[in-house]
Order: C-alpha cells, then structure tokens, then sequence
C-alpha cells in the first residue's frame, strides 16, 4: 500500500469525518483518478516534440500516454482533424497515490519562488486542476536532455464531495496550498 494511501485511510477519513460530521466514513470524499494532459502544439510543425513529450510522460507517470488527436480542424491554427496534438495519462489506485506524494513532497518543492499552488482552482462538482509550467521539476526528467520545455495540466477527480471538503482532503494529504 502506498504511503499517502495508508495515511489516508488512517488519519485523513477520521479528520474529515470530525471537522463535517460525517459518520460513515465510505461517504468522505475520495480521490478517483488523477488525469495528467500535456497539449504539445508545436507537434504540428515537428513530430519529434511530441515524441519527446511522450517519453517524458512515460518517465514521469510509469505509465505510456495516450496520444490525443485534434477533434475538428481549425484553419487559423493549420490545424486538421485528426493529427496529434497532445498526450494524457489516466492514473489510479496504487500508482495514482506514488505520483501524489512525488508531486507534494519532490517536485513541487524544487519550483523557483514557489508560494503555494491556488485555493481557487476548483470545479463546480470539486474536482481540483492545476498547471505545470515545466517538466524539468519531475527528479526522472534529465534537465541536459530536454530538448523542448513542456507543461502540463493535472486535475484532481474526486468522488463527489464540495469544494471545501476536498480541499481539506488534499490540504491533509500534503498538497501545498497558498496561505489564504
């Protein structure tokens, strides 16, 4: 069992309960999966970025991306229907919680200036997103091999839950929000 896992089950769910007056603790709201999406739209001018996009993702998650295709094609953007403009990776249970506890513990750590990530980010159903500028923060990622400087966007999918709730089950978890 992951580490972030077992301190989820063990001091997160009887926190939740307490502070919300939850008594079944199958009710506090919980984490489902973890969506990692890196557009890459100069894929269109170089495949190669895409490729490398993919290997980095790979590295990141422990997982291999699947390569997202553009749904209709836009003139202004030379962009057609059908070519591959992105990559995203899907994670759960096991892997979902090692890449959480990389990310709040190492990676973001390691981000110049870095003050916290917003409180504000939350979705109307209370999933949290956030952004990624670089991928040089990941420990896997060899900063002397990047050959193109991608970012990503992580979201947080939970099983229901407000917006306050789920908060306080990240804030518990580790993730580093700013200060108010």
């Amino acid at each position: 069992m992951a580490r972030l896992h077992k301190k989820y089950q063990e001091e997160v769910i009887p926190k939740i309960q307490e502070k919300f007056g939850i008594k079944n603790k199958l009710a506090v709201p919980h984490i489902e999966k973890i969506v990692i999406n890196m557009g890459v739209g100069e894929a269109l001018s170089d495949m190669k970025i895409l490729d490398s996009a993919v290997n980095d993702m790979t590295l990141i998650t422990g997982q291999k991306p699947v390569v997202t295709r553009a749904k209709k094609a836009i003139s202004n953007f030379k962009l057609r229907e059908g070519v591959p403009i992105g990559c995203k990776v899907t994670l759960r249970k096991a892997r979902m919680y090692e890449f959480m506890d990389r990310l709040f513990h190492v990676c973001l750590p390691r981000i110049r200036d870095f003050n916290g990530v917003s409180r504000k980010s939350f979705d109307k159903a209370g999933n949290y997103s956030m952004g990624i500028t670089d991928q040089a923060i990941f420990p896997e990622i060899d900063p002397g091999r990047i050959v193109h400087i991608q970012g990503m966007d992580i979201t947080y999918v939970f099983s229901g839950g407000t917006k306050e709730t789920n908060m306080e089950v990240l804030s518990l978890l580790g993730m580093p929000f700013t200060k108010k």
